[in-house]
């Protein structure tokens, strides 16, 4: 006879196969599970992961209410682990969310009743590392604050991820080949051939972050430039860096606010690469029009942001990054983006979605994460790590499913004349460059 606690476990793993039956019914996919007590289940098709559930209460902490961030939680504060292919985990969460919300009220009753045969239990919740409700003031000391929440860390640990490039943003792939590496200096590439900049120009980058198109820009197009941050570690990085590249007299990095910026009709260009997901819906307006004052009659600004799909609420998933990751984030839409761009004066020339170049973007810092992780909890903790395991996998589901877009848009300020002043084709931004 096993002992009573052998007993009790031996009733736990019961408890919890038959809920991860319930909740997998349908999956296509296959799902693995690795007990406290070591045994193991799978259900389907071979699994890209296992669950590796900590205690006999795991799965009532990650399933139990199923909210917008309980089941996230659960892995960042260890009830379970996930070993293998995390974005395959994500596809399966994925797949989670829709069962709940489709099932009839009798349905999530079965479910709830196999829960509570599971024992109530969950790891402890450090507070320091509790996530952030968003600001309902979207102040400006409530963005510095949600910035600072994000951005503020070391920045060899965005190394550890991003490369050596530092760029936070969606590369841009030519072939199939490409480095993650190669991909985001076309894309810095691609942004400068956009706004078609010429020696002696004036950018502006409103929300710099370390600055690395600011270089690409004054090194490659000879421009000079201004970078425009809120995130005062990324604002020592951008100055260090370019400092150390000799280019300090040619780039100025300013700590403000964008609401603060002082600029009116200083610049040929200005870029915004991933940094309106914080300005918020209710701002945007406020933005644009900090944009056009910024621009000589002539001007252009390119907007590469990440767009929530037309007609498409919110998905469940997001509420555990916005809690943990990005407490100020909000997505727009790119028919409320264009509009308040016109409302400020600015006029829509182009548009390009590359939402499938961010799903292999966030696939590549994903296996970057996770190739340094025993350096990235060196310089953060266990939680920091999961939390970006866990966020990038889900935000490349998105992309791939196209609930998320990555839209560049090229605006230009028209002359009190009307004339744009731009080329009547695209063709220049594909042509050999020089040089």
């Amino acid at each position: 006879m096993g002992s009573p606690a052998a007993g009790s476990d031996d009733a736990a793993v019961g408890a919890t196969v038959r809920v991860l039956e319930a909740l997998s019914a349908g999956f296509a996919g296959g799902v693995a599970a690795r007990f406290w007590t070591g045994r193991t289940w799978q259900s389907g098709p071979p699994a890209g992961f296992t669950m590796v559930l900590k205690h006999p209460g795991a799965a009532r902490a990650m399933f139990w209410p199923f909210d917008r961030v309980g089941l996230g939680e659960s892995y960042v504060f260890d009830d379970f682990d996930v070993e293998g292919d995390v974005v395959a985990f994500v596809t399966w969460l994925r797949h989670l969310v829709g069962v709940m919300g489709s099932l009839t009220l009798p349905a999530k009753l079965r479910v709830l009743a196999l829960l509570l045969k599971v024992p109530k239990q969950r790891n402890p919740r450090d507070p320091s590392k509790i996530g952030r409700p968003r600001s309902a003031t979207q102040s400006n000391e409530a963005d510095r604050r949600g910035i600072s929440i994000h951005y503020d860390r070391p920045g060899d640990f965005y190394r550890l991820f991003l490369g050596p490039t530092m760029v936070y943003t969606c590369a841009y792939f030519r072939t199939a080949n490409d480095t993650l590496d190669d991909a985001q200096r076309q894309k810095l590439d691609h942004v400068c051939r956009k706004l078609r900049l010429r020696p002696g120009q004036r950018l502006l980058d409103i929300g710099c972050g370390w600055g690395e198109l600011l270089r690409h820009a004054v090194t490659h197009y000879g421009v000079t430039g201004v970078g425009v941050t809120l995130a005062g570690e990324q604002a020592e990085w951008a100055i260090r860096a370019n400092r150390e590249a000799g280019l300090d007299s040619r780039i100025k990095i300013e700590f403000c606010h964008f609401r603060e910026m002082p600029y009116d009709a200083e610049f040929d260009a200005v870029s915004s690469i991933g940094m309106t997901e914080e300005v918020g819906n209710r701002n945007l307006p406020v933005y644009m029009r900090g944009v056009s004052r910024a621009l000589k009659p002539g001007g252009v600004y390119l907007h590469h942001a990440i767009n929530l799909r037309p007609h498409t609420p919110f998905p469940r998933w997001t509420a555990f990054a916005r809690k943990y990751v990005f407490p100020n984030g909000d997505l727009q839409t790119l028919p409320f983006v264009v509009g308040e761009a016109a409302r400020a004066g600015l006029e829509a020339r182009d548009v390009e979605n590359i939402r499938e170049h961010y799903t292999r973007t966030l696939h590549g810092w994903v296996r970057n994460l996770e190739a340094n992780r025993d350096e990235v909890i060196r310089i953060t903790d266990e939680a920091t790590y999961r939390i970006y395991r866990l966020y990038m996998a889900g935000a490349a589901m998105g992309f791939d499913a196209g609930t998320y877009q990555l839209n560049q848009v090229l605006f230009v300020k028209p002359a009190p004349d009307g004339a744009a002043g731009l080329p009547p084709t695209r063709d220049d931004w594909y042509a050999p460059r020089s040089g």
